[in-house]
Formats: structure tokens, C-alpha cells, sequence
């Protein structure tokens, strides 16, 4: 966690996704699980704003994460050569693992019965979200 962290705080262009990945912190340990979840999603969304704010890439503000990751791949932040062969790993961790997660647990009404998510369901989202940010950040450094 300490580098993510350090990484976001120290970088003003991601100062909301410091706010929101602190915010899923926080919600982790008061057991808020649903909120954790969430916030996890904020974060990996609003870094990736955040880098195409700064290098002025096309984007609209209601782009789904699915679209983000897209774009962020379309204008180069992982290089061509690492696309194909981590399309799987970028699969499955950026576009299936914190994207879907929210979407399966948390982000809908859960209708008539409570629902609730499972502390180790919350655990890997922040620790995937936290893989996912320093990857990212770390990416767009080298452009």
C-alpha cells in the first residue's frame, strides 16, 4: 500500500484518485465492505482521467472503466509490444477483477434482501486496485 500511496500523494494530477483509494482505506477498516468496493472502482477510474487529462486524450467524463482501459491502451500507456501478451493479465485484473467486482456486489440496489461482501472479497479488491493504480502510474511515467 505505502508505494500506491506514496505515488498518488505526491503527484497533484492524482489527488482524486488518492481521495477515493484513501476513502476505500478507511471504509475497509470500519468493515464498510460495500463502500470499500466502491471507492476502489473511483480510484482506478479517476487515474485514468487523470492521465488523459494530462496528455489530452479524447474521453468523456461518463466513460465506463471498460472504456477508460480501452482508450488507455488505444493511446499507448502499455506499450504495443506488452499488449498481446499481457491481453490476458489486462483482462483479467483491469477490466474483470475491480470493474466487476463493484458491479456483482455493491453498486446495484440489492433489492429486497440485504446483501453484504465478504471481508476477503473486499481485501482482494483493494489490494487488486492498489496493483492496478501503481501499474498505471508507473506506465505513464514512461510516456
Amino acid at each position: 500500500m505505502k508505494p500506491v500511496l506514496h505515488l498518488l500523494g505526491n503527484n497533484r494530477i492524482f489527488a482524486g484518485a488518492h481521495d477515493e483509494f484513501c476513502s476505500a482505506l478507511k471504509h475497509y477498516r470500519h468493515n464498510q465492505y460495500k463502500e470499500c468496493v466502491n471507492d476502489c472502482l473511483k480510484a482506478f477510474e479517476s487515474l485514468m482521467k487523470a492521465i488523459h487529462e494530462k496528455h489530452s486524450w479524447q474521453f468523456n467524463q461518463n466513460y465506463s472503466s471498460q472504456k477508460l482501459i480501452q482508450s488507455c491502451l488505444d493511446n499507448g500507456l502499455i506499450p504495443k509490444y506488452l499488449q498481446s501478451q499481457l491481453s490476458n493479465i489486462i483482462k483479467l485484473l483491469l477490466e474483470c477483477g475491480v470493474p466487476t467486482i463493484r458491479n456483482k456486489v455493491s453498486s446495484h440496489g440489492q433489492g429486497t434482501n440485504i446483501s453484504t461482501v465478504p471481508e476477503h472479497l473486499a481485501s482482494y479488491t483493494i489490494h487488486l486496485t492498489a496493483t492496478n493504480l501503481l501499474f498505471l502510474a508507473r506506465c505513464e511515467e514512461q510516456l
